[in-house]
Formats: C-alpha cells, structure tokens, sequence
C-alpha cells in the first residue's frame, strides 16, 4: 500500500549525547540524529559492551584506533537510539543484512534506519514504514570537484556545474554528491547503481531534489529527497520513500 511522499515531515538534527530519549516516532515523520565521534575511553568501553559479539570481533579488526572508536560509537549509538525506540535493551537490537548488505531490523516493527559517518560525525535517520537513506560529508576536505562530477555525474549535473567556480562549484558538487549518496543507500543498490542514471538538483534548500530516474522515469515520483540542516563544515541529505507495508 502506497501513501503520498508529500506526507512527510523532516524536523532538526537531535544530539544523542543530550537530547535524552526520542519521542514517538509516527507515520510520516523522519528523525534525525546527530553523534559527535569523539569520547573518552570509558565511554567508548561503555559502548563496546552494547555491541553484539560479531560487532564486538568487526571493531578489534581496526587496526586503526580512530576508525575503531567511531565504529564503536556509531553501532553503540544506532544500538541505544533504536532499543529507546523499541522499548528493549540495546543489546536486544538485532539486525539482518540485505542482499548487498544494507543493514535493517529483524521483527515485524516497522521501524526503518540508516547510517551515515563521515570525519568524527556520524548522522541516524528513523522512519516507519519508509524506505531510507541518508549521507554525510565533510566540507573540509579539499576535492577536485570539477574532475569528480565529470567522471561521475550524470550529462545534467555536469552541464549544471560546469558554470560554477570556487567555494560555490565545492558547495553545489557536495550537495549533488550527498543528495546521490542519500539515494543510492536508500535503495540499497551499493556500486550497482551507476551514478549517472540518475539526475539530481543541485539548488540549495530543494525539497523535491530527485529530477529523473533512469530506465523507470515514474521512480523518481516515489521519492522525497533532500537536503538536512548541518551545522558548519558538514552537508547532508536524505532520500525517503512513499509509505509501504512493512
């Protein structure tokens, strides 16, 4: 059963560390939180302990101690938020994997996730019943946005970009990038989805930023994406489809 993508409400980005427990989750509205990557040991220790232990066995696998730390807080993170969410512990949360691993709850709850992290940032977004994708990038990383777009984008995207330069071709690329990410997670399709067989606006504050989908042109109808309100130095968006049954 389908219901109207005009239906959906994107509020602020919550903090996890003090926001406390998330409010009821209804139909039609997406929550969003935010999760610093930074603590201190005992808290990063705290967090391991909630992770299961397949998730426990993936972190001791960094041979890295940054990546390790916001592995941990980020699946301890997700872990708490959905439990508070489900009213179960955090290590009762458990997850299955679908076909090129986009992770979802097990159960019949109809509450849908995604993830996204990005240098010492990470970024939840929560929905019933929705279909979900969400991406995070850091501004200050310096990219070779004119070269990227060409090799990636789609003709449209391109030719938008082309007359652009400096800080507005960097900020007009990472919102198309984000916009595109945000998508490609949300349906799950990882590297099978060319980026270029789909066109996205690259317009600040557009809330219907989705233009075509390719061969099925009537997909992009079913989607909202767009952009989610970052403090400085990061971009994000979302991509939420129409209401189905879970």
């Amino acid at each position: 059963m389908m219901g109207s993508k005009t239906e959906l409400q994107i509020g602020e980005v919550w903090d996890a560390r003090t926001t406390g427990r998330p409010s009821e989750l209804h139909p039609g509205v997406v929550h969003l939180w935010q999760r610093r990557l930074d603590a201190s040991a005992a808290e990063v220790s705290a967090y391991y302990r909630l992770l299961s232990s397949g998730e426990q066995e993936r972190a001791l696998r960094f041979r890295v101690e940054r990546p390790r730390t916001e592995f941990v807080l980020t699946r301890g993170t997700l872990r708490t938020l959905l439990a508070q969410y489900l009213g179960i512990t955090p290590q009762e949360v458990q997850f299955r994997y679908e076909v090129r691993g986009k992770p979802a709850l097990e159960g019949e709850s109809g509450l849908c996730f995604n993830v996204s992290h990005t240098h010492g940032l990470a970024l939840m977004a929560f929905v019933m019943r929705r279909t979900i994708g969400i991406d995070v990038e850091n501004l200050v990383r310096g990219v070779d946005a004119q070269r990227l777009a060409e090799r990636f984008f789609s003709e449209r995207e391109r030719q938008a970009l082309r007359s652009l330069r400096g800080d507005e071709l960097q900020a007009a690329f990472f919102r198309c990038w984000t916009r595109k990410e945000a998508y490609i997670k949300a349906k799950g399709d990882g590297l099978s989805l060319a980026l270029d067989q789909f066109d996205v606006s690259i317009a600040e504050q557009d809330h219907d930023a989705l233009l075509a989908t390719r061969p099925d042109p009537t997909e992009a109808t079913r989607w909202t994406v767009c952009d989610v309100p970052m403090g400085t130095g990061y971009v994000a968006a979302v991509a939420v489809a129409e209401m189905t049954e879970v």
